[in-house]
């Protein structure tokens, strides 16, 4: 099997799946009522935003323990976001099928960072 080179940020998968849960979150958000525009639609882009760019910003970092703190805020990010989605979904701004996908999407990312985060410790 080939190994991958990691050159940057956007070649981590956390991030690559992060960046997918970003642009669903976004979609299903412009659907949201005009009135959520600078409540819940505004907070649930923030939080999405926050898990790839800590991502990012912890890819940059030279120690394993600096790298380990911004994944783990990332993984918070995803926590909050899944939070937010029960939310619309409970308020009725997001039906059965979007909230399942953004709800899958957001395991997914949680799971990957969490290796990430093994991984990490595991090898420092």
């Amino acid at each position: 099997m080939e190994e991958r080179k990691i050159k940057s940020f956007t070649d981590l998968d956390a991030w690559k799946e992060g960046h997918k849960l970003v642009i669903i979150v976004y979609k299903e958000t412009e659907l949201f009522p005009q009135k959520e525009i600078f409540a819940l639609t505004n907070q649930m882009r923030r939080c999405v935003v926050s898990v790839t760019s800590n991502i990012a910003e912890g890819f940059s970092r030279q120690s394993s323990k600096e790298k380990i703190q911004f994944y783990a805020i990332s993984q918070g990010s995803v926590t909050e976001l899944q939070n937010q989605l029960l939310i619309a979904r409970d308020v009725g701004f997001l039906n059965k099928e979007p909230f399942k996908k953004i709800a899958e999407q957001t395991v997914k990312v949680h799971k990957i960072i969490n290796g990430l985060i093994k991984y990490l410790k595991n090898n420092s």
